[in-house]
């Protein structure tokens, strides 16, 4: 099995309840290729992109998972439509989701494809992805040698808003 970091973030339809809801059908419906590891706290976040929307929920989760990358993006894009999630027609880069699941992370593979890119392609300016990220993996290097908390470092500084939430 390889150990897996992904992000959840939801800003639609009860979000607490569509990032608790992603979990159980991980556990449930893929017990077989999707073990839980570790869930970090919640965050609240201000959406990207500018548009007038409520603000996400995110969390970022520790997996392991015998599918490869693909398989697994076919699996957590599966269960972002069975929660709503709609990605052609009126789909909007950074426009609200019910269910939004990024795979950030697949052990130190790099992958490159139409589809995929690992790691997350913008992953080390998003403060609701490193914030969580930390709180798991403390003492995270990244393949070029840079600690994760120094990434972090450097989006504190640009004003990003995130808020940690008091909820289990």
């Amino acid at each position: 099995m390889e150990r897996v970091v992904i992000g959840i973030g939801s800003n639609l339809l009860g979000p607490l309840q569509q990032i608790k809801k992603s979990l159980c059908t991980m556990k449930k419906d893929y017990a077989n290729d999707i073990r839980l590891i570790a869930c970090s706290s919640y965050y609240r976040s201000r959406p990207l992109g500018g548009m007038k929307q409520p603000d996400f929920l995110n969390v970022v989760v520790i997996i392991e998972t015998r599918l490869s990358p693909i398989g697994l993006l076919n699996c957590l894009q599966l269960i972002e439509a069975q929660q709503g999630r709609v990605r052609s027609g009126n789909f909007l880069r950074w426009g609200p989701r019910t269910l939004d699941i990024d795979i950030l992370l697949f052990g130190n593979r790099i992958v490159i494809t139409p589809r995929l890119i690992i790691p997350h392609y913008d992953m080390l300016n998003r403060a609701f992805v490193l914030c969580p990220l930390l709180e798991l993996l403390p003492d995270f290097c990244f393949l070029n040698g840079r600690m994760l908390s120094e990434y972090l470092h450097i989006l504190r500084t640009d004003n990003n808003y995130l808020r940690r939430l008091d909820i289990s």
